[in-house]
């Protein structure tokens, strides 16, 4: 049974503004089923399987030829077909491609660069909470294989051996000649630092390598969609303010794979990175509806050297939104919330929790579920 995402509608939509479009995210995550299920019509070919390999590798134009409307799936494989592309979309206006792959347009060269100004971009993330219950997707991850399969996978199976793929198989066919232990070392580093500010001395020094070593492993992990570098924010509000970002492993069931946990509420809250795995949880749903509606939406976090921290400053729409998240029902703490609204002048913030209630806290101080912050943002 097929699943439908909501993606599906801003899939259309892109095609109707660009002649190609390509969707990108973690290996995985449901790129070929969302194509397929939204362009039924859509001709497919798989770089993974070795006969649509040949055939696009030897003679692209004859392989395309009699096709309008093309699915590429793992484009990223074969990266001298872009420039191929661009010349048949500049001589074939009805052509339409789709090209699905698991790195970002800063590793797929040929998307940045051959295809630059014909091709629209969609990110797909882990499954939404409007897809699934959100507190099964906090707790075993985002991805579709450990919700809708059948025969169901196994949680704890099914990520150590996606780890072992990506790092093991899918960096190096992308180029990358780092050691499959290294990586992992780093990742699992990175995990348990979850939402830590970025220390590419000390992380280097932990695994004997220089910090532009761990920088361009952190550039790969980022471009294969494990991790997020939050970026601060910065303005010109008198004030010093960090200049690092804060690194996450992207999906929580990678995470809790990384830490060790099993897939289970109980286990989780009672471990030291719960918090920082609900934060996680909670960044990665608001940035990936915030993007659908709006394909400029960023996402930063605030912080002083004096202390004034808010977990996430969203972008959109042209306004900023600082959102502050925890794990907990009581009254938060809010005044890091309204030293960085006054700073910022800011009209109004918000206090993502479990509860599903919205009150308020403070004066333009709202607490909030996570569904409900999405639907008073207009991002459902």
């Amino acid at each position: 049974m097929l699943h439908p995402r909501i993606t599906a509608s801003r899939l259309r939509a892109l095609l109707r503004q660009f002649p190609a479009v390509a969707i990108l995210g973690p290996r995985q995550s449901g790129k070929s089923t969302l194509a397929r299920s939204a362009l039924p019509d859509y001709a497919r070919f798989d770089l993974e399987d070795p006969d649509d390999y040949a055939r696009l590798r030897q003679d692209p134009v004859f392989a395309l030829a009699d096709h309008r409307r093309v699915i590429l799936d793992e484009a990223q494989r074969l990266p001298e077909l872009f420039p191929v592309l661009r010349s048949l979309l500049d001589r074939r206006p009805e052509l339409r491609i789709v090209l699905l792959g698991s790195a970002s347009p800063g590793l797929i060269r040929g998307i940045s660069e051959s295809l630059a100004g014909r091709v629209g971009l969609l990110e797909l993330g882990g499954i939404s909470l409007l897809e699934e219950g959100a507190e099964r997707l906090w707790v075993r991850g985002g991805f579709p294989r450990v919700h809708w399969s059948r025969p169901r996978a196994r949680p704890e199976e099914w990520y150590p051996a996606y780890l072992r793929t990506c790092l093991e198989q899918d960096i190096p066919q992308l180029g990358f000649r780092v050691s499959a232990v290294r990586l992992r070392n780093l990742l699992t580093m990175v995990a348990h630092g979850q939402g830590g500010l970025c220390n590419l001395s000390e992380l280097g020094g932990s695994l004997g390598i220089d910090y532009h070593s761990v920088d361009h492993i952190l550039d790969i992990f980022e471009g294969t969609f494990l991790i997020r570098r939050l970026r601060p924010y910065f303005a010109n509000i008198g004030k010093r303010l960090v200049k690092s970002p804060k690194l996450y492993v992207r999906d929580t069931g990678i995470l809790h794979a990384l830490l060790g946990l099993p897939y289970e509420r109980g286990a989780l809250l009672c471990h030291p990175k719960a918090g920082a795995s609900f934060e996680t949880f909670c960044i990665e749903q608001i940035l990936g509806h915030a993007r659908l509606v709006d394909a400029r939406a960023e996402g930063f976090f605030f912080r002083t050297h004096s202390g004034v921290e808010v977990d996430l400053l969203l972008r959109t729409r042209g306004k900023l939104v600082p959102i502050e998240i925890r794990l907990g029902t009581a009254v938060p703490d809010t005044r890091g919330m309204e030293a960085c609204m006054r700073d910022l002048a800011l009209p109004r913030g918000y206090v993502v929790s479990p509860r599903p209630d919205r009150r308020q806290v403070r004066p333009g101080i709202w607490q909030c579920g996570l569904h409900a912050l999405l639907r008073e943002l207009r991002l459902l």
